[in-house]
């Protein structure tokens, strides 16, 4: 299992990432894991335009989905002629609410190019993955994912305050890409997103390898978030999530 972090900037592209875009590869099949405004470029450097094999959306905001309308016109208007259907799992509403985001409704809908599939709690096989939903603690329906291979393991954490359905999610991971959204400090909201301290603190109670810290915030310096994470009790690796990292999971 291959894991290649293609975007990681939270709440919108940053000058050097697009939105939250995560690339698993394994046994030629393709899985990604969000697509958020800005994406869909950078991806291309990486697998090619056609070769998604499916995609899963944690939420319906759009720095984690809004690119799914770009790779719509890509899979529908093709010169190659209309592709096959790719598999979206997604929250419910999905399909609805980012055909408004598309917004002509007088061209195919986005159905043309993706079947849309609920999301729920649980556990399924995406082609060779086994791909583990859980509920985050978000203002919208979230859900974070671990994706598992070859006796390899990543935690997602999707965007999420304190939960301990992360903690359980991400029990014994190989990897937790884990965001890091806040400054740690007094007045922090609650149920919105983590600080890097408290991202520090459920890996360290999942008890995780890895601590990849995501989801950072443009206007926040990144230096801070991992100073904030360095004081949260993990004793694992951790840092900054980066536009084109790679991991191998072999």
């Amino acid at each position: 299992m291959k894991l290649t972090v293609v975007g990681c900037s939270g709440s919108f592209p940053g000058p050097d990432s697009p939105a939250s875009c995560y690339l698993f590869e394994a046994e030629g099949f393709r899985l990604v894991i969000d697509l958020g405004n800005g994406a869909l470029g950078a991806l291309q450097h990486h697998i090619g335009l056609y070769d998604v094999d499916a995609i899963c959306l944690s939420h319906l905001h759009a720095d984690h989905c809004l690119d799914l309308c770009s790779y719509h016109v890509v899979r529908t208007y093709s010169p190659h002629g209309p592709l096959p259907r790719v598999p979206v799992y997604a929250p419910a509403g999905a399909r609805d609410r980012l055909s408004a985001a598309y917004g002509m409704p007088h061209e195919p809908g986005l159905e043309t190019a993706f079947e849309f599939v609920r999301l729920t709690p649980g556990t399924r096989r995406i082609g060779p993955f086994e791909v583990t939903a859980a509920p985050m603690n978000h203002p919208v329906e979230t859900y974070g994912f671990r994706v598992s291979h070859g006796g390899r393991s990543v935690a997602y954490s999707a965007d999420t305050g304190e939960s301990a359905e992360l903690v359980k999610l991400a029990a014994g991971a190989d990897v937790l890409l884990c965001e890091a959204s806040f400054l740690d400090g007094p007045d922090q909201p609650e149920g919105l997103h983590l600080s890097g301290r408290q991202a520090a603190e459920h890996a360290a109670r999942a008890d995780v390898d890895t601590l990849v810290l995501t989801h950072l915030v443009p206007w926040y310096d990144p230096r801070r978030i991992l100073q904030d994470a360095q004081r949260g009790g993990f004793d694992g690796r951790i840092e900054l999530a980066r536009s084109g990292a790679v991991y191998p999971l072999a």
